[in-house]
């Protein structure tokens, strides 16, 4: 009796069970990817309210008020709300301005920026 070659019915299965889970592995890292492009996209968007926010007091050459405000901005077309906080420095000539960015539903901050102002000369 001659034996045909070819694969039987359990190795077929096999193989289609670790391509099975190969597919699913591959399947996963691309979402995770997908997600963490979106996540580091609203962080970068975030980033340039926050570096606008100090941009536009230096600019301005405004001298901030010590405390806290509170503003909204927008950029690429989404909404941003931003804190800022002022706290004075050893130098009465600078303000150091910490400025926060949240995004329209959450509370944490997206991202957060260090500056300092410095006090227009007369």
């Amino acid at each position: 009796m001659k034996r045909l070659a070819g694969f039987t019915l359990l190795e077929c299965v096999i193989a289609l069970a670790i391509l099975a889970v190969a597919m699913t592995s591959a399947l996963r890292a691309a979402g995770n990817t997908a997600q963490s492009s979106a996540a580091l996209k609203e962080r970068t968007l975030a980033g340039w309210v926050a570096q606008n926010r100090l941009a536009e007091l230096r600019a301005t050459a405004a001298w901030p008020a010590l405390g806290r405000n509170e503003g909204q901005a927008m950029q690429a077309g989404r909404s941003y709300r931003w804190r800022e906080e002022v706290h004075p420095t050893p130098n009465p000539l600078f303000r150091r301005v910490e400025v926060r960015v949240f995004g329209e539903a959450g509370p944490a901050a997206l991202a957060q920026f260090s500056g300092f102002v410095v006090r227009p000369l007369r």
